[in-house]
């Protein structure tokens, strides 16, 4: 019956943490070179006295080829000493016991998922200093200076974690030897001219804070784990369908795309259930643009048109019509596909920017005017916030960083706007000490 449970961990592994892992019986494992699997999950719940001793002996040799054994066993078993860790689960009938080593491989997947996400934050902290940089405009060579003074804390961060091996088997080796080079060019004494060196393109601040940005996201999606996902991607994973998508289509912000002319195949769902995330936020939707991508929308030969516009958007003057080069936070949400909630730095305006995609390219942006609540209440707002850009728990990080606990309910008494626009650095300055 532990096999039954080992399948069934299995698939659930797959399904939280992205990662295939084989399932075997005891007795075959033998036969097999242990030294290329480092860790042996053992089913052994409600195994009887001859069995209990004979999976005992195979879980020391799995231990003697370098293997690292952990196994589920009922309370009372001592047998499995020499397994790396022992998780042990209440006796209980016989015939039912293998149902609590499948509990424990869920709750294992889950932390697992949690743990390969918790490796991105590095990587995202990084990020954000760019980003924060950015939104603020000015000259690239001093905002590349104020990146260099801020950078080397999560780049330290990243660079001790990978060198004792914390990225090992999560992290692709091409996007780790990419994002070190990048960190490594940008903090040198002449980042410039270490990057053309090192890259063999013709350098600038510009192109160097790019493609910086480029290693990072890359690295950042390899890690992310969406937990909140894991019941839509249940369903389709194992059962083919998903109920998931119920709630998300009456969503009003949701219907405000479909109306704007947005295709359905064209939204991932990704992208559909953070809109319908965000809806809680939005008071109202005042107008819309549509654009169409042509082009590499990573690269710098894109091109962005308007091809449709609604509501306020009408009396709108805008940048693309005066040049269709694919640049900005436009670039940003093409080239990342993701959505993105935005202010305008010269009207003030707030927007939401959905990326519209086929065959995994960019085909398109649509862009939403909206009005955001002043305020919302905490829990309202967490779950915005949870479900946007991972800002709660990057927030929640941010802040007990510094002040050793955070405290929810002071969601309540932040803007809407501001909890989603931000820079998470600065909205965490209202976590501090009164």
């Amino acid at each position: 019956m532990n096999t039954i449970a080992a399948q069934e961990i299995r698939i659930k592994l797959s399904e939280l943490c992205y990662k295939s892992i084989s399932s075997d019986s005891t007795e075959d494992k033998k036969h097999i070179d242990l030294s290329c699997e480092p860790l042996i999950f053992v089913c052994a719940t409600g195994l009887l006295e001859g069995t209990a001793s004979d999976v005992a002996k195979e879980i020391a040799i799995y231990r003697a080829h370098k293997a690292l054994p952990i196994v589920v066993a009922s309370a009372g078993q001592h047998r499995f000493d020499a397994a790396a860790a022992v998780l042990l689960v209440p006796n209980v009938e016989t015939s039912l016991s293998f149902i609590l080593s499948v509990m424990v491989g869920h709750l294992f997947g889950y932390e697992a998922a949690l743990a390969i996400d918790a490796l991105a934050r590095p990587l995202r902290e990084a990020r954000e200093v760019i980003e924060h940089a950015v939104e603020r405009g000015g000259d690239a060579n001093v905002l590349l200076t104020k990146i260099r003074a801020l950078l080397p804390v999560p780049a330290t961060r990243f660079t001790d974690a990978l060198a004792t091996g914390n990225y090992d088997g999560n992290l692709e080796a091409s996007t780790a030897v990419r994002i070190v080079t990048m960190l490594r060019d940008t903090l040198s004494n002449d980042p410039v001219q270490a990057y053309q060196q090192t890259s063999g393109k013709i350098a600038s601040p510009e192109l160097l804070l790019d493609d910086l940005t480029s290693a990072l996201t890359r690295g950042v999606d390899e890690l992310t784990r969406p937990v909140d996902a894991i019941k839509h991607q249940a369903k389709t994973v194992t059962v083919g369908i998903s109920r998931s998508d119920e709630g998300l289509f009456d969503r009003p912000l949701v219907k405000a795309l479909f109306e704007a002319g947005v295709a359905r195949e064209r939204l991932s769902y990704r992208v559909l259930k953070i809109v319908a995330d965000l809806d809680a936020a939005v008071s109202s939707v005042t107008g819309f643009t549509r654009y169409r991508i042509e082009g590499d929308a990573t690269g710098t030969n894109g091109t962005i048109t308007i091809v449709d516009r609604g509501g306020m958007s009408k009396n709108l003057t805008s940048r693309v019509d005066r040049n269709a080069q694919l640049v900005g936070t436009k670039r940003r949400v093409a080239s990342e596909q993701e959505v993105l909630v935005a202010r305008g730095r010269s009207d003030n305006r707030t927007v939401i920017m959905v990326p519209e995609t086929k065959s995994g390219e960019t085909t398109g942006i649509t862009l939403l005017h909206v009005m955001f609540h002043e305020r919302l209440a905490a829990t309202a707002m967490r779950a915005v916030l949870q479900g946007y850009d991972h800002r709660y728990d990057r927030l929640v990080d941010w802040v007990t960083e510094t002040e050793g606990s955070f405290r929810e309910d002071r969601l309540a008494e932040v803007p809407v706007a501001d909890l989603l626009i931000l820079p998470i650095s600065e909205m965490a300055d209202h976590w501090r000490s009164r």
